[in-house]
């Protein structure tokens, strides 16, 4: 406030601001009109700092003034642009075009672009209603977004599934009339190193015939958060041609209720071989995981990273920020956190316990799909997963809740694809151009 004059001292003073971060106070000119504005940013700041500009300021054009460090010019652009993120879809009147800004010296504008666009993509999908969401059209979202980027897509889709070994996958999906299949996306030169993303697509969850009550059905249109996420990851990757041969597994599901719905106590051959009797129709995410995770595993990827709203045991142990991450790798892992960190897209590190393995054991089959007790949900699903990788394969699995449960600067309510800057960073620091 020193270096201002004494005018605009006045002014901020007169508006009673107490200089606490977030605050934003518009300057008037001459004219009546706004010629500037001052905004309070803390002395350590993180990108999202600046993520409230775009919907504190008013319509006009804008230039940044002043230090950003640490946080690089590209990420404020990127906060900024996520900060405008609106999901107006089911609203007859949309908002009016609000502030535009000038690019920030130095910022990497195809990437800031690549992110804002990939991020934008995610939380439309995720908090688009599960009647418009279905497999079908996460599988219509993939489609699209290969065509951009000249990816190749296959679909397979409904018995298809059961034909080409995907068992797990049907028998989850099979009681919805919305046919479940896995959608397969490949990109890049077979000579650059593999990595393989695979996401979580449950488009609706009842929990089956172990049936949700209403509360825990509410929210569940944002089941497949994980495979939201992987999907803009890869529109990350595509966007900034990263080096890499690219594959994208989703099985998308809806698991529902009726005469042929898979119960409680069946037992379902893997894609693996290994059997799974199921302990619980609501620990259906594993289920379609695995099968992909055994088939991405195949090719003996340089990385492997999948991502789903697995437990609500994760967010017991680290609430809706902290995605929980489990690695078979400690290099991998140490660089994801770090990643995290630096691109302010945090996650927690948890363990893959391995005495803990014996809680899933069945006596009829190979494994059990869940737990024989309430303790350790988020590790012995991991463990259930971990079943289906190979030692040899360094792979991450990400637990996430993948909504924002209220507006903050640069994250308005709905969905989220948390960890999807941090993995792309992950890659690219890797990998590079």
């Amino acid at each position: 406030m020193k270096a201002q004059s004494a005018a605009t001292r006045g002014w901020v003073e007169s508006l009673g601001l107490a200089g606490s971060p977030g605050d934003v106070a518009v300057l008037p000119g001459r004219d009546g009109k706004a010629s500037g504005a001052v905004a309070v940013i803390p002395d350590s700041p993180t990108l999202w700092d600046f993520g409230s500009l775009s919907t504190k300021l008013p319509a006009a054009t804008w230039r940044l003034e002043g230090r950003t460090a640490p946080v690089a010019a590209t990420d404020v652009a990127v906060a900024i642009g996520l900060g405008a993120w609106k999901f107006e879809r089911y609203r007859a009147s949309k908002s009016k075009s609000g502030a535009k800004f000038l690019w920030p010296e130095g910022a990497d504008r195809k990437r800031a672009i690549a992110t804002v666009e990939a991020i934008s993509m995610a939380r439309d999908l995720i908090t688009t209603p599960s009647s418009d969401m279905g497999p079908a059209e996460l599988a219509a979202a993939a489609q699209k977004l290969a065509r951009a980027h000249k990816a190749r897509v296959k679909v397979i889709v409904g018995d298809e599934l059961l034909k080409q070994n995907y068992p797990t996958i049907h028998a989850v999906g099979r009681a919805s009339v919305r046919a479940p299949r896995l959608i397969d996306l490949t990109w890049g030169r077979a000579s650059d190193p593999k990595v393989t993303l695979v996401g979580k697509g449950v488009c609706f969850d009842t929990g089956g015939l172990d049936l949700k009550p209403a509360a825990g059905m509410l929210m569940m249109k944002k089941d497949m958060g994980g495979a939201a996420t992987v999907l803009a990851v890869a529109s990350m990757i595509m966007a900034t041609g990263l080096r890499v041969r690219l594959r994208v597994l989703v099985p998308a599901v809806e698991n529902s209720v009726s005469g042929n719905a898979f119960r409680p106590m069946d037992v379902v051959r893997t894609r693996k071989g290994i059997t799974v009797e199921i302990g619980n129709t609501d620990a259906e995410g594993r289920l379609i995981l695995c099968d992909a995770l055994h088939e991405g595993a195949s090719e003996k990827p340089a990385m492997m990273i999948d991502c789903a709203t697995l437990t609500g045991a994760a967010r017991v142990a680290l609430g809706p920020d902290l995605p929980a991450l489990f690695c078979n790798d400690d290099k991998l892992a140490h660089a994801l956190v770090a990643a995290g960190e630096a691109v302010t897209d945090p996650m927690w590190r948890m363990p893959l316990y391995a005495p803990y393995r014996q809680m899933l054991a069945s006596k009829v089959a190979d494994i059990n799909n869940v737990s024989s007790g309430a303790f350790g949900g988020a590790i012995t699903a991991a463990l259930y997963l971990k079943e289906f990788v190979p030692n040899d394969v360094p792979w991450a699995h990400f637990d996430m809740m993948a909504w924002n449960n209220s507006s903050r600067p640069g994250r308005p309510e709905g969905g989220e694809a948390q960890v999807a800057r941090a993995i792309y960073r992950t890659i690219a620091d890797r990998f590079g151009k």
